[in-house]
């Protein structure tokens, strides 16, 4: 049998507890080295691959919202353009029912349908003078034209067999005489817009149409343009009992005609029935 002396007992319980106490500061470092280790081992920028895979979502993600923008963009353009249209129509039925008529049209020969005197129709005239000339001038006095051949041919074509409006109050006639009416209210910038013939520097007429782009476009003497509309009362195609009208717009790459003879829009080419 094996005795073991106080002194032997004792040295025993101090081998044992440093042997506890290099233990406890082995466990300690081990736990610590790793989170050091993991800690330089983080890299703070992207990866190319990273890098190829960001740049490949956004292309792919514009790819996808630009078409969507466009279609946006065409159905405002269209819902627009057809709202304005509205509006003229609804004027140029307004105009039958007070006068009896269809404002007339401008038939020209060969027909261009868009240079036409809807708007003198439509805001009323009254005379004035231009230069010591007689002329016509709308009632809220936003145009005015020469009340002369050259002054009709200047802004309507020449060959034109335009030489006066019917919506008109002459100067001194009596109560009996018909006073002008003015039919379109609410126009906006956009809709209307004195322009030039490209001879003249100073504008010869007055069109009623919509700031779209378009196949046709008009510009004034020194700023903005306008898509005129087509008008015809003397011989329409579409309405024989009324008028035809029509503006065509560039929206989505494609001639859209806006027409009263159609609820949809129709691609057209940029030739046909001017």
């Amino acid at each position: 049998m094996k005795t073991t002396t106080g002194s032997q007992k004792s040295e025993d319980r101090g081998q044992r507890t440093e042997g506890r106490g290099q233990r406890s500061v082995s466990d300690s470092n081990a736990a610590a080295i790793p989170a050091c280790n993991f800690a330089r081992g983080v890299s703070g920028a992207f990866s190319l691959i990273e890098l190829l895979v960001v740049v490949g979502v956004i292309v792919i993600l514009a790819a996808m919202t630009f078409p969507a923008m466009q279609a946006v963009q065409r159905a405002q353009a269209l819902h627009r353009a057809r709202a304005e249209l509205t509006q003229i129509e609804t004027a140029i039925e307004t105009y039958k029912t007070k006068l009896g008529y269809y404002p007339p049209d401008n038939p020209l020969n060969p027909p261009n349908w868009v240079i036409n005197q809807l708007y003198f129709e439509l805001m009323g005239t009254t005379p004035t003078t231009i230069g010591g000339q007689p002329a016509y001038q709308t009632l809220d006095g936003s145009a005015s034209i020469l009340n002369t051949t050259p002054g009709f041919q200047a802004a309507f074509g020449t060959g034109t067999k335009v030489t006066g409006f019917m919506n008109y109050a002459k100067a001194g006639a009596g109560d009996d005489a018909p006073n002008a009416m003015k039919f379109l209210v609410g126009l906006k910038d956009g809709q209307f817009l004195a322009i030039t013939n490209g001879v003249n520097p100073a504008p010869v007429c007055t069109l009623l149409g919509v700031g779209i782009s378009g196949p046709i476009v008009f510009s004034g003497p020194t700023k903005g343009e306008i898509v005129p509309y087509g008008y015809n009362s003397s011989n329409p195609q579409h309405n024989p009992k009324s008028f035809d009208l029509w503006v065509d717009i560039i929206t989505g790459g494609k001639t859209n005609r806006i027409s009263n003879w159609s609820s949809r829009p129709i691609i057209v080419s940029t030739t046909s029935y001017l």
